[in-house]
């Protein structure tokens, strides 16, 4: 028999927020265990939670960059469990009133991810297992979370992963988070079945928790789908179950029976008011996010004249298509700026954290003076190039490196006089080229460019030698 995979995912994404939700501690990742706490944090009696504006805020453009209904009336609630992560024993989030519903992410190939809902909810801290011993850091408890939760719309592990890279790249352009997976930032439940192709009755499901790499979701995905296939197979049924990925073993390992909702004992949160957010307050929220990334993306390439795969590559990170369009203002071919974004700053920048952060010591200014100089003719490509290395080098405007004698150009005299000393000390080349071989005349050219500092005119000077050589 023949089995689909039928799967939902539950995406927790930490706010970029300066300070947690409910207190004035700060959200910064790091730091000694335990530094980052406050008496709210760690939940001592009498304490009480004040919502953080900016994440209601930060989690109503997450909502709009997802095509969700924005709730003008929603409330928190507490969800009850015990866990030595959570100090007050109840996690305040949010149950039946979310703050957005019934949104979308559109696949590659146009299909649709439908989101029940999008909700805010504190993050809980972190338990540190080393040598038989539990220790807690409460660090990370109270920093603000949005949980973004979809229907069981997944067919396959492909589109799995591709919409959690969709929604990271939401979340990353629109600003409201970093994304960091490897820093807990993005981490998502994977809820897994199987069925019988072609049926329209959902199996049973089991929950695989915090998956925060795409590899390790790729491997559990596999694994689990397997597994469940394997029991169907041999007459026995699936249990509903929280599971876990262990990535020694690349298996998932049972954890508990599935907790339903039932059993969080859910009731209204009575230390916090009923959240308003008036149709006024989402057109503001609107009117200061970016342009959408799809309309930003088709600007790139019909306006600047992009290839795709290029204006992908700038779009994808809002800082970098920003940097792009300042260094590209005014410029004759926008191009020349993807190209020294894509190809020389790209080159050191190694890692995506590193492109994400995109901390580059030439200015979108200096970067857009550099390139005037070469529209206007005054410098070569590769004076450009060399330019632009001494220009991340230092920080400095490329006026101190390139020379009046540089924007000068050469005279016609002059260039021949280089072309007459490539073509004598270049014989080989020489003969290849009577011999026919056309690609020999670009070692002369590039002999030609050396020379004069790339202040020859390529097109000249190639004519200049196919003259002399004849």
């Amino acid at each position: 028999m023949n089995y689909e995979l039928v799967c939902g995912l539950e995406t927790h994404v930490e706010l970029a927020t300066k300070t947690k939700i409910f207190c004035s501690c700060t959200t910064q990742f790091g730091g000694e265990p335990n530094t980052h706490c406050c008496p709210i944090c760690i939940g001592l009696p009498g304490t009480l939670p004040k919502l953080n504006r900016a994440v209601v805020e930060y989690a109503v453009m997450a909502g709009l960059a997802t095509n969700c209904e924005i709730s003008a009336v929603s409330k928190m609630d507490r969800k009850n469990y015990v866990y030595p992560d959570l100090p007050k024993a109840y996690q305040i989030s949010q149950y039946d009133m979310p703050l957005c519903k019934n949104g979308y992410v559109e696949l590659s190939d146009g299909r649709k991810i439908r989101l029940t809902r999008i909700h805010i909810e504190e993050d809980a801290g972190k338990l540190v297992h080393q040598h038989g011993d539990t220790f807690i850091d409460y660090n990370r408890g109270g920093v603000p979370l949005i949980e973004i939760v979809s229907e069981p719309d997944i067919r396959s592990i492909d589109e799995a992963v591709e919409y959690m890279q969709k929604l990271q790249m939401i979340m990353r352009y629109i600003g409201v988070s970093d994304c960091k997976m490897q820093e807990g930032s993005l981490r998502c439940d994977v809820n897994v079945s199987v069925r019988p192709k072609g049926s329209d009755k959902l199996g049973t499901r089991t929950e695989i928790k915090n998956m925060n790499s795409f590899s390790h979701m790729t491997k559990a995905l596999k694994y689990e789908t397997e597994r469940q296939i394997d029991i169907l197979e041999s007459g026995e049924k699936v249990v509903q179950e929280t599971r876990r990925y262990n990535e020694t073993t690349g298996c998932t390992e049972g954890m508990r029976g599935k907790e339903d909702a039932d059993d969080y004992r859910y009731f209204r949160e009575p230390d916090l008011v009923t959240i308003s957010v008036p149709e006024e307050t989402v057109n503001k929220i609107k009117a200061k996010m970016p342009e959408p990334y799809q309309q930003r993306l088709d600007r790139f390439i019909n306006e600047y004249g992009l290839p795709e795969k290029d204006a992908q590559m700038l779009v994808e990170r809002r800082r970098i298509a920003d940097y792009f369009e300042a260094a590209a203002k005014g410029t004759k071919k926008p191009r020349t700026a993807a190209n020294c974004i894509t190809g020389q700053i790209f080159a050191r920048l190694g890692s995506d954290d590193e492109k994400n952060d995109f901390d580059v010591k030439v200015t979108p200014e200096n970067l857009n003076a550099l390139i005037k100089l070469f529209d206007s003719g005054k410098i070569r490509m590769n004076l450009l190039k060399a330019t632009l290395e001494k220009m991340l080098d230092t920080g400095r405007p490329a006026a101190d490196f390139i020379s009046e004698k540089d924007l000068a150009g050469i005279d016609a005299e002059a260039l021949e006089k280089v072309c007459e000393k490539a073509v004598a000390a270049n014989q080989g080349a020489v003969a290849d080229y009577k011999n026919g071989k056309e690609k020999a005349l670009k070692a002369l050219l590039g002999a030609v460019m050396k020379e004069t500092r790339g202040r020859a005119n390529p097109q000249e000077a190639e004519k200049m030698l196919i003259s002399l050589i004849k």
